[in-house]
């Protein structure tokens, strides 16, 4: 399978067509080059709030509504392209109110017979728990494609081993991870623990970013990252465990071809077997903690 992950950049919008125009190019783009799914970052469809107006845009209460009263109408987007180009689309994701006073942050994923499901992002950063107040959506999902199965943790969520791991013990092997970071700190810390979920599950993990600044925006004004694919450094894969990366803070597709074959060799077969050894840690880690005292040598 050819995985494209995007660095993307946010665009004022004047018209609903200048947004469906920028959309076909960037999945006309990806298929052109052979790609069978597509990964978008994380509140990449913050630009939608452009269409109701600057003002509108720059308010951070009013931009969240704006974007979800959009979605049904970027929803019926994506599954046209899906179909069109036969392929599999993991759209930027974007607040959406869902029944409940406040938003979640919502990934959907499209194929080719159009929606195939979402996933909510599961564990809040600090401003959009403390600021905008976005909440916890949804339970984790895995999805079936083809011959692989797909799980998605939105930006933070790939911060915590717990989550990664669920999904890896329900057959997960390829991870989506779409991010929205304003500091390279914060690209960074994304990038670490997208890493450390390859490590530690033998999997691929795809990290989508937003890229470049957004001035008429709040949200989303700061954006820092590089689109990239990882892997386990291990039997079959790059040492660095880097299988692609592309250039920092660029718009564009990095692309790498993925065998599902590979995956299950290197858990089979791999120098180490981080991630038939979970229940080893686990036991080790229910044991306790001894606490030694050094003696005072003051």
């Amino acid at each position: 399978m050819r995985i494209a992950a995007a660095a993307y950049n946010m665009d004022f919008l004047d018209n609903w067509q200048a947004y469906e125009d920028k959309l076909t190019r960037w999945v006309s783009d990806a298929a052109g080059q052979g790609a069978e799914l597509l990964v978008f970052p994380e509140y990449g469809a913050m630009e939608l709030a452009t269409l109701a107006g600057r003002e509108a845009a720059a308010d951070l209460e009013a931009s969240l509504h704006a974007v979800s009263d959009r979605m049904a109408d970027a929803a019926a987007l994506h599954a046209t392209l899906a179909a069109r180009h036969k392929l599999h689309i993991l759209a930027a994701s974007a607040p959406v109110f869902d029944g409940g006073s406040r938003p979640v942050n919502r990934a959907m994923l499209f194929g080719p017979g159009g929606l195939i499901g979402h996933q909510d992002k599961q564990i809040m950063t600090r401003f959009e728990a403390e600021t905008w107040d976005v909440v916890p959506g949804g339970p984790l999902r895995a999805f079936r494609i083809g011959d692989i199965t797909l799980g998605i943790l939105i930006c933070f969520d790939a911060e915590f081993p717990a989550l990664a791991r669920a999904l890896i013990e329900a057959g997960v092997d390829i991870l989506a991870v779409p991010s929205c970071t304003d500091t390279l700190a914060g690209y960074w810390r994304v990038r670490v623990g997208a890493m450390a979920r390859a490590l530690e599950g033998q999997c691929v993990v795809i990290h989508a970013p937003t890229v470049l600044p957004c001035a008429w925006s709040p949200a989303v004004d700061e954006n820092e990252g590089a689109a990239a694919i990882y892997g386990p450094p291990d039997l079959g894969f790059p040492e660095t465990g880097i299988i692609a990366l592309g250039p920092h803070n660029a718009p564009g597709w990095t692309l790498a071809d993925i065998d599902p074959a590979a995956i299950a060799r290197v858990r089979k077969g791999g120098a180490v077997f981080n991630h038939a050894r979970w229940p080893d840690s686990d036991a080790r880690a229910n044991s306790g903690v001894e606490i030694v005292q050094t003696a005072n040598t003051a």
